[in-house]
């Protein structure tokens, strides 16, 4: 896959899991919350996040914008450096995982906070979203990319 070719993939993708979180999101807030409430698996709340992961750095807007700002051009330009040996794979993961953390610093840019509505019953857990789900799921599979290509290289 050409250069150029890895690019468009790599945005389109963005694009696409960027509006799949926020096209579900507004539509599970909007239309199905209070119809999918205590099913023994998950229940559909309403929660809004001002901190990070596990309510971290809570009321810390400023910062986690700007953490958020951060990660994103690090990610970018890393991606960009390494273009030429980023498999396709990696691509597909690193749009979840920029796609995720674009859809949250969106969310407390234009309301101030994260909308969290995902609750799970089984385990006693924080209450997350689709920008988490992405970003979790990601690193996980990124951390196991790299760890098989080191390993590989030996």
């Amino acid at each position: 896959m050409s250069n150029l070719s890895k690019i468009i993939y790599f945005f389109i993708s963005i694009v696409f899991f960027a509006g799949f979180d926020l096209y579900m999101t507004e539509r599970i807030l909007n239309e199905f919350r209070f119809k999918l409430q205590d099913n023994g698996i998950f229940d559909l709340i309403f929660v809004q996040n001002t901190g990070a992961a596990f309510s971290i750095f809570e009321n810390s807007r400023v910062f986690l914008i700007g953490f958020s700002i951060v990660a994103l051009i690090l990610i970018l330009i890393y991606v960009i450096k390494n273009l030429s040996k980023y498999s396709t794979l990696a691509m597909f993961w690193t749009a979840m995982l920029i796609a995720g953390i674009g859809c949250n610093l969106y969310e407390r840019i234009a309301f101030g906070y994260v909308r969290d509505f995902i609750k799970v019953n089984f385990i006693e857990f924080p209450v997350f979203n689709i920008s988490d789900i992405f970003i979790n799921l990601s690193v996980f599979v990124l951390v196991v990319i790299i760890i098989k290509n080191n390993y590989l290289k030996k």
